[in-house]
This record gives structure tokens, sequence and C-alpha cells, in this order.
């Protein structure tokens, strides 16, 4: 029997998923048009009205002391400069240290509050804003504002060079599992074991859009703020929080945003700083930070892993010890489900897992693409790949021999895991049946070539939502939800599924985003938007229907008078009979002929609990990577990568497919080129720019083939779909180094893997 028969189901048993007119296809982005054309405004572009300031922060140039003296009477004296704020001349405001609490889980602690102390806590702290009416102007008196500074010498921010200062955390966002059966007795007896650190350092999220807020001051102190975010909510409740504002005083907008990755959940500080300038000013500010700023707030933590795996003679694991050590700031406890993935993904009776933080002179971490998943599982893939090399068995068939059935850290079956078909269709593509085993024996012309495989997976979440819509007589829908679109193309499949659900042509639909005004939702974030809002413009399309139906029912000569909901189609704007479609109203008719100008409806869409509790909720994947290294200069290039997705229903193949070329392309970045340095000494990161900090350019990117395996769930949620916001990046760098292992014979355990470790 060959690798790809033991591998299990073939796609000839799997019924096709269910497409629609819209959902399942590949439609192009409906605000694609306004984003080539500029007509697409970003948080920096809008500027209603005249006479807006600008606002320029001024940054800490030590990482840990104290503010001792300013000076600000230089920049005032240049005309145009109003004003600058430091922790000297900042009003009292309406927060206390509680007061304000992110929506997505926050760290436990103290938040970080701009201006409000002479304390450093980290460098790159932003110290004061000078607000001018230019902005090249506001730069130049920020050059002339003079600080002195109380240093102190003893500096903590290298995770490696702190380890003694590790501890529990004292409340863990992602719980760790007990421990089950003896890990290390069980290791101690394995026929084959694994033993080894697994590091990756500072990881900069770098979205090309900069963080800015422009804050439009109006009539009786209400203010439209157009933020960077990927919550307007989370925004919201933070400035009237801070400010002790109403809702009706602090509208935020954000309808495009370039790029978040995680940068977005919680709210910078320019958003404060450019409120606060207006409010005491009485005047319109705009507030953009520069690139190097952009290292100044969260980041992925530099992160140690100790793993140690031990298989039996026939390649079954019996013990599974991964113990992690990751980095946060001295004020807040910032965690990361990091080891959790390690007692999950492979049977195996004999776990151990363990997770401690280092508090560092640093900045909080922040949830960055994939959080703790892409940490965790980079570090338990390679350490599976050398147990497999070990044991003498195909790397791919070692995963196979210990699949996980169920979810063994909560003891649930999985709501579907199509893992398997993963494997089977990624290696049929792949070719991986005509991999040599033998690390280092497949020479093209210079170059030693090697295949790696990796297994991905991320959390298919449900969170509340509320929509609601409007249908007017003229036949055009319009459907609200406070979320966002930070690239991932929320308009888009929420028109489909609106449009498809209603029945109407996606031309007549707007869905609108990006509004406090708008109904609640939940941060951009977790690769739930899909499962969540999607849910939620179901739902309340479905309400609509109902809606529209009972006014059809009580028309005069209503050919739908006896009929019940469930015998008729909503299909071309139109109600028609199951039974006989030349019997019909069109929605238009309908709403003319019932006096109506229009028909709202707003629903709340909730996870049914109840029932997704019982089942471990996942998406998952297969990546096979191809490297070719240069044997006299060590260079490695990714020539060829295939990525098969289990996750549910496919809404757009054309968006999603995107998101996955999206996170491969970051999962090669992540392996090979993202490296921020940081100086000990002085505790900042030295390469705070994009001409240093390394990103793949698309000379770097080659073959990337994307395969969405078919999988039917009907628990996660009433869509049947799972996030893909995430999955694409987890497993890549693990895959990349299985590769270059398979090619040299070199195990590369620490990221980014750069070529002097293989010269």
């Amino acid at each position: 029997m060959s690798l790809l028969q033991k591998v299990g189901v073939s796609a000839e048993n799997l019924e096709p998923q269910e497409t629609g007119k819209y959902i399942g296809k590949p439609i192009s982005r409906v605000d694609g048009r306004a984003k080539v054309t500029g007509n697409a405004k970003y948080a920096a572009e809008f500027n209603v009205g005249t006479g807006i300031l600008h606002g320029f922060v001024i940054s800490s140039p030590i990482a840990k002391g104290k503010i001792t003296a300013v000076n600000i009477r230089q920049a005032l004296s240049q005309k145009g400069v109003l004003t600058v704020f430091t922790h000297l001349n900042v009003p009292g405001l309406a927060w206390f240290d509680r007061s304000y609490r992110d929506q997505d889980a926050p760290p436990g602690g103290s938040p970080f509050r701009p201006l409000q102390s002479d304390e450093i806590l980290f460098s790159q702290q932003p110290i004061a804003l000078v607000v001018a009416e230019t902005f090249e102007l506001a730069r130049y008196a920020a050059t002339l504002v003079h600080f002195e500074y109380e240093v102190k010498e003893e500096l903590s921010v290298g995770l490696e060079q702190n380890l003694d200062k590790a501890k529990k955390p004292e409340k863990h966002r992602f719980p760790v599992p007990k421990p089950r059966g003896d890990a290390e007795k069980a290791l101690k007896e394995s026929a084959f074991t694994v033993e080894e650190d697994y590091y990756h350092g500072y990881e900069h999220h770098n979205p090309m859009e900069m963080f800015a807020s422009t804050v439009i001051y109006g009539d009786d102190d209400r203010l439209t703020i157009y933020d960077k975010t990927q919550g307007v909510l989370n925004s919201q409740s933070y400035i009237k929080s801070v400010f002790g504002l109403s809702d009706d005083k602090a509208r935020v907008i954000s309808p495009f945003m370039g790029g978040g990755f995680g940068s977005g959940l919680r709210p910078q500080y320019q958003l404060y700083m450019a409120v606060l300038a207006s409010l005491e000013l009485k005047r319109s500010v705009k507030v953009v930070l520069t690139r190097q700023q952009m290292f100044s707030f969260g980041h992925r933590p530099a992160t140690l892993q100790k793993i140690a795996l031990g298989a039996s003679a026939d390649g079954k694991l019996q013990a599974i010890i991964n113990k992690c050590v990751s980095e946060t700031s001295t004020f807040e406890e910032y965690t990361e489900n990091i080891v959790n993935w390690s007692g999950q993904m492979y049977q195996c009776d004999n776990v151990l897992l363990d997770h401690q933080l280092v508090p560092l002179d640093l900045y909080t971490p922040l949830d960055m693409r994939a959080p703790g998943g892409v940490t965790g599982m980079y570090a338990l893939e390679i350490a599976i790949d050398e147990l497999a090399v070990k044991a003498g068995i195909d790397p791919l068939e070692f995963r196979l021999m210990n699949y996980a059935e169920k979810d063994q850290n909560l003891d649930k079956p999985f709501s579907s895991k199509e893992l398997r078909e993963c494997y089977r269709q990624g290696a049929e593509r792949f070719g991986w049946s005509k991999r040599n085993p033998q690390a280092g024996a497949t020479v093209e012309g210079n170059n030693l070539v090697g295949w790696g495989v990796a297994t991905g997976c991320w959390e298919a979440n449900q969170m509340p939502s509320r929509a609601k819509a409007m249908l007017s007589a003229d036949g055009k829908l319009t459907v609200g939800c406070a979320t966002a679109d930070i690239g991932t193309g929320t308009y888009t499949v929420m028109t489909q599924i609106a449009a498809e659900v209603l029945g109407v042509a996606m031309e007549d639909v707007l869905f609108k985003l990006g509004d406090s005004v708008l109904p609640m939702s939940p941060l951009q974030g977790g690769s739930w938007t899909m499962a969540t809002v999607g849910s939620a413009v179901k739902l309340v399309c479905d309400d609509m229907k109902t809606k529209l139906f009972k006014l059809a029912k009580q028309l005069e000569n209503s050919p739908f008078s006896n009929i019940k909901e469930e015998d008729v189609i909503f299909s071309d704007s139109r109600i028609q009979l199951k039974a006989d479609t030349q019997k019909y109203l069109t929605f238009s008719e309908v709403l003319q002929k019932s006096e109506v100008n229009y028909l709202e409806t707003d629903t709340t869409s909730l996870p049914n609990m109840l029932e997704q509790n019982k089942y471990s909720r996942f998406t998952h994947s297969a990546v096979f990577v191809e490297v070719k290294v240069d044997k006299d200069l060590g260079t490695v290039h990714v020539t060829r990568v295939v990525d098969a997705v289990a996750a549910g229903r496919i809404i757009n193949t054309k968006t999603a497919r995107s998101q996955i070329l999206g996170g491969v392309v970051w999962g090669i970045s992540m392996a090979l080129h993202e490296d921020t340095v940081m100086d000990n000494n002085f505790g900042r990161f030295m390469n705070h720019n994009l001409a240093e900090y390394h990103v793949p350019v698309n000379a770097d990117i080659k073959d990337i083939d994307v395969i969405f395996v078919e999988e039917h769930d009907d628990i996660v949620n009433p869509l049947g779909v799972k996030g893909l916001g995430e999955i694409g990046i987890v497993g890549v760098a693990a895959a990349v180094s299985n590769a270059i292992y398979h090619a040299t014979g070199k195990r590369l355990r620490n990221l980014p893997m750069q070529l002097d470790q293989l010269l």
C-alpha cells in the first residue's frame, strides 16, 4: 500500500460543497475600484473642513528612567506652533487605571497611559505632542523641545539574558492544560527521543499604512474621529472612558485599513493624543505616527521553547513536553496560546506543558497574525520532523501514524477535521511520493534541494454580533454592521451573503461597516469575522425575508395568501412559488402596493454555545515546501509551496485564496527575513525602518498553490464557515526549516533562519 493510499479518505468520496449564485464563487472585491483609483480614504486622508491642525509625537530616547526637566519655550516661539503637550500640562482625565479594557481579552496589569507621568518605561515612549498649523512645522518644532532625564542603569530587555526572572503569569488568557499521564517517565522509556530549544525573536507587524487619527471638531464638542483600527467600537469605548464622553460626542469611523495584522486590536497612542489636542484647542487635529514610531508599541513576543518528544520503536508518540518562556512588559502580563497546541495536535497519553513570562523594559507585546499558534506550531512541527527522522519514518507518514482523532486537551471530538484529506491532496499535488528520504541527496546544479512538510491549525470561533438591514421600495438593500475590513474582503463576502440569502443582485446590495453608529460587532481578529458577522448578516436577511413575506401575504389578491414561507423562493428580487415560479411578486411591488417606502430590521446573532461547547472547533492545513540552498553561499530560496486547507464552507474562492497566499508569504518572511534587532544596552529596536527590517519582495516569492479541501461543519456557525486570516501562516516556517534540513542535513531551530547558520 502506498503512502497516499494510507492517508485515508479519497476526494471522490467527499460530497461537493454547496454553492449558490454568489456564495462559493470567485467574485472580485466590491471595493476594488475605490482602492485602485484612490477613492478609498484611510484615516490620515480625511481633511473635512479647513484649518486642520497637525500633531507630531516626540519619543523618548531612553528606555528606563525619569524626565527631570522640560523646556518648550523655543518650540512655542515658532509662528504657527499652538502648543506642546507634556506630562506637565495635560489636564486631569476621566479614566481610572482599569476604567477601560480592550474587547479582545486584554493583558492583566496596568495599561500604559501616555503623558500621565514623568516615568519612562520603554524606549520610544511618547513623551510629548507638538501641535502646529502644518505637519512640517510640528515636526521641526519637535526638534526644539528639550528634555533632561535621570537614566536608570538597570535595564532588562533581552529574553535570553533574563531567563532567571521567569515566572508563571498571575492570570493566563489561555490556561495551560493540566499534565496527563507521566511525560517525564514516558520520555525516559522511549526508544527515540528529541530534546531541543526553539527560539524566535521580536517580530513587528509593519503594515503599509501608518497609525493615524484625524479628529474633526464639531459643535458642542462633538467629535468625528477617523481612526486606523480593527474595531471602531473598541476605539470609541477607549475615548469615552478616557475623556468621559458619551456615544454621541465621539463617533469613530474607519472605512478602510491599510493592513493591521493585529496591531490595530488595541487603540494606539496617536488616537488619545489627537482627541486630547482637539478637545483642548477646540480645533480639528490630525496625528500620524512615523515608520520609526510604528516600532514603539506591540510586537510578536520573543519566545524560547524547550521541547522534548519520545516515540516507541514503531513510531508512536509516547511523551510530549513543551516548556515555554516568553516576554511581557513590566506593567502588563501578556500571554499567548503557545504550548497548548502540543497537547492537542497528535495522539499522546503523556503530556506536560508549561508557560512562563519574563517581564522586560519594553512595551507590552501585541497579538500578531496567528498569535501563539504560529509560535507554538513552528517549534512543535520541527520537533515532530526531527523525531520522525530519528525513528526512520517518512515525516508525513509519522504524522499520520500519530493522528489525533479527538482533542485530548479538552477530551472532546472535533466538530470537523479533514486534515487527513489535506495531507493526501497536498502530498499528491506536491509530488511527495517522489521524495528521496536521504538528506542532502537531491542536487540541481549548485543547489541542494529539500522538501519539507508541516501541519497548521487555528481556532474556528464565532462571537456575538448584530446587523441591520433596510430594503427600499426600489429594491435596493442596505446592510450594516460596525465590523472592519482590514484588507480581508469583508465588504465583498458580506455583500455576497446578503445577496444570496435575500435573493437580490449583488449590485443592488450596499454593505456598510467601520462606523460606531452601526450595530455592534467584535474586533476584526481571531479569524472569526466571517463566522461572526456573516452569521449576523444571514440572520438579518432571513428576518427581512420573513417580514417581506408577511407584507406580501396581506396584499389584496396575493398569490401567497394561503402559502407558508417555506413554500416560496426568494430569487431575482422576487417572491415566487416553488411549485409554480410564474406566480410571483417583485420586492418592489410588495413594498409599493403596501405603501411602504422601506422595510427595516435588525437582529442579534449569538453562537449556539450549548451545542458548540460539546466540540473542539479548528481549521487545519498541511503545508508542503520546496527549498533550494546554494552550496557555496548558503542562500535559501523557497521555490514551491502547496498549502492544503480545510476551512469549512468557502464563501469566496478568490478572496479566500488571497488570504492563504498572504499568510504563506508572511510565513516565508517569518522563516527567512524578519528580524527585529535589539540593542540590549539602550533597550531600543535598532532597525526600526523598512530599509533594514527585511520583508520579502516579489523576487523572493515563487509558486504558491492553494487547495481548499471539502469540509462540512454544521456545528461551528449557521454558515458552516471557518476563518482563513490566520491559518495561512501557521506551519509555513516549520515546513521551510524541515525542507532546509532535507536539503542540507542541518537543522535550524531559530527564527529567522539565516545563511550564516548554513555556511
